[in-house]
């Protein structure tokens, strides 16, 4: 099979998401041409769900988000490529339309709205209001991805808004959301690590947490959304602890004193 013949890639990146995996890719079925996995490590029965689809399974040996969606972007076959991750699904009515986009031969990219579930619960405040990602692009019109902490696209041409919406399916329960905060803060203090930030002091580490609950909190709401957007406020006050203080030991083990 050639491009000619592959109207629509879509590419998913994955690290053990074989609760997930299936789902989103059920969401996906009969709107992708192609279906690309990219495996960021998987031990998990992850890619053996995934080839039950039908999607063909490419190994990254990149080291942060960018570079993953860059391997799935380079194995792409189709005209269009459109990026969904594992937590995430495809509802029919937004499959309707990106059909519609892809039949139009639209020479735009395309950000979706996403509504988020956290904790069962969809959520509106707290920094999840008006959550759009740039997933949807001809081709020929996506460069690359980069910035190795939050990864953007480098694209040609305007950027327009689906009417219809991804649903995020964002943590669970807390169990995967502690497994995701090692994980996360982990890669995010070694970035600043890589960066030379300043040496992390005490008042630093309490700017940081009280900057975060004000946003939270104050600016953005999170108690509207009940004991979910609590508990979430709170969790983001804690990350940002968490990233500090392992930044703090990154920066010890070097021989940085404070």
């Amino acid at each position: 099979m050639n491009g000619s013949t592959i109207t629509l890639s879509v590419i998913t990146i994955t690290k053990n998401e074989e609760e997930m995996i299936g789902e989103c890719l059920l969401s996906i079925q009969d709107l992708a041409d192609e279906i690309i996995v990219v495996d960021t490590g998987n031990t998990d029965k992850t890619n053996e769900i995934a080839k039950s689809f039908g999607a063909r399974i490419v190994k990254s040996k990149d080291l942060d988000y960018a570079g993953f969606r860059n391997t799935g972007l380079k194995e792409a076959l189709g005209n269009w490529v459109l990026y969904v991750d594992a937590d995430e699904r495809v509802t029919p009515l937004l499959k309707r339309e990106i059909k519609e986009i892809v039949k139009k031969k639209e020479a735009f990219a395309f950000q979706i709205p996403r509504r988020n579930i956290f904790l069962g619960r969809e959520m509106h405040y707290g920094g999840w209001g008006d959550d759009k990602v740039i997933r949807l692009f001809p081709k020929k019109l996506l460069h690359k991805y980069q910035g190795e902490l939050h990864e953007q696209p480098v694209f040609d041409h305007e950027l327009h808004t689906t009417n219809h919406e991804l649903i995020h399916y964002s943590h669970r329960d807390l169990s995967s959301m502690l497994d995701k905060t090692l994980e996360f803060t982990d890669y995010e203090a070694r970035l600043r690590q890589a960066a030379n930030h300043p040496p992390v002091v005490w008042w630093r580490i309490f700017r940081v947490m009280a900057t975060e609950f004000w946003l939270r909190f104050v600016r953005l709401q999170a108690w509207r959304d009940g004991p979910e957007g609590i508990i979430d406020g709170l969790f983001q006050v804690y990350n940002s602890f968490v990233i500090y203080a392992r930044l703090w030991e990154l920066q010890n083990e070097k021989g940085l004193h404070i």
